[in-house]
């Protein structure tokens, strides 16, 4: 199949230490003995059989079974099992069930990786990111947020098994919106496969919608007059971009090796569905891009204003400094205790004192005030 890498199964004769502390804050300790029955990680696990989903609670074994059962007569059925953030004793056990490659499988209790699509032998494996935006940082940090998560997606002829990492990673509302679309369901898995991605990429068109607003209110924000400049809101802002980027940039070179002219595991339909997941992927990677530069325009500007804010400051008071600076002499001088000192005798040496230093200041003042320094 051209594009998709090809991965076979190769027994791996390393031994296997398992990992101690998992992604997304659950540890456990070599000593802890075996980890939580599979069922605590399960989601969801249904049978659906020519587009309607089947009565009844399945464990996945029993679910493959019910599945293979249905495939032997004229139906058409697959199953489609949701996990959340388990273990590697748990994701082992649905390994086993499934026949799941082991990178895959380590691929999918590790979070934390980049979007990519692998092939092992004739199922496809699919990492996704989810993106959800937070107006109010609950750490009380930046204003605005985007949080991160993962789906890890395998696709087998009869099964699909999805594996959410993060909050925002329940894929309950996808699945609803399938079921209220029995004609795509009767695609088959690879249906499920490209309804989540869809989903998942206009949740990206969603979040940039948001992130354009916050920009636009910076610019204002910039460019005003009377505003303070927050630059430190600007950057936390552009971080959040940068690691947008990184989630969505490569999703299209995955997506394009998937909705290919010659995959011989996707149907037709299917491709062509993936292609229109395509262009909104890179609708999305490029308009994160333009946010990017144009955020950095933003703190060179903002830093720009701060700075010539700072000159007007040192202007103003370098201004008020000269102004104090001629009586603060004259009184310097004549405040010397000498005796001989030409004026001492006059009677109206005092209030002509005064009255030049006025003069002096209203001078100074007029002056600087004309050259937009006060």
């Amino acid at each position: 199949m051209d594009g998709i890498e090809w991965r076979h199964h190769v027994p791996s004769f390393r031994p296997h230490t398992p990992s101690l502390v998992r992604p997304g804050g659950r540890a456990r300790s070599a000593g802890q003995g075996e980890s939580a029955p599979v069922s605590a990680a399960i989601s969801d696990c249904a049978v659906y059989e020519n587009g309607s989903r089947l009565s009844g609670e399945f464990a996945p074994a029993a679910a493959l079974q019910q599945v293979r059962e249905v495939e032997t007569g004229s139906g058409k059925a697959f199953v489609w099992v949701a996990l959340h953030e388990p273990d590697e004793g748990q994701m082992q056990s649905i390994a086993d069930v499934f026949g799941l490659h082991h990178l895959a499988v380590e691929d999918a209790v590790h979070a934390h990786q980049r979007p990519k699509l692998e092939r092992y032998d004739t199922m496809l494996f699919l990492v996704l990111k989810t993106m959800k935006y937070v107006k109010d940082d609950p750490a009380g940090g930046s204003r605005e947020i985007v949080e991160t998560g993962e789906i890890m997606i395998f696709v087998g002829a009869d099964f699909v098994v999805t594996v959410g990492h993060g909050e925002h990673s329940d894929l309950a509302a996808v699945r609803r919106r399938l079921e209220a679309a029995p004609a795509s369901l009767e695609l088959g898995p690879y249906a499920v496969m490209h309804t989540i991605a869809d989903h998942i990429v206009d949740s990206y068109l969603d979040v940039t919608d948001l992130i354009e607003t916050d920009i636009d209110a910076m610019e204002e924000e910039i460019f005003s007059t009377q505003a303070k400049t927050d630059i430190e809101s600007i950057y936390q802002l552009k971080r959040e971009v940068v690691e947008l980027r990184r989630a969505v940039a490569p999703l299209a070179t995955e997506l394009q090796r998937i909705s290919g002219e010659h995959d011989d595991l996707v149907d037709v339909e299917i491709r062509r569905y993936m292609r229109d997941v395509l262009d909104h992927t890179i609708k999305a990677s490029e308009r994160i891009a333009s946010y990017d530069e144009l955020l950095s325009s933003l703190v060179e500007a903002a830093t720009g204003k701060v700075a010539m804010q700072q000159n007007v400051d040192m202007r103003k008071i370098s201004a008020w400094v000269a102004i104090a600076a001629a009586p603060t002499a004259l009184a310097g001088i004549y405040g010397m205790n000498f005796e001989n000192m030409p004026g001492l005798d006059w009677a109206y040496a005092y209030p002509t004192v005064l009255v030049v230093m006025a003069v002096i200041c209203l001078l100074l003042y007029r002056t600087f005030r004309r050259n937009d320094w006060l």
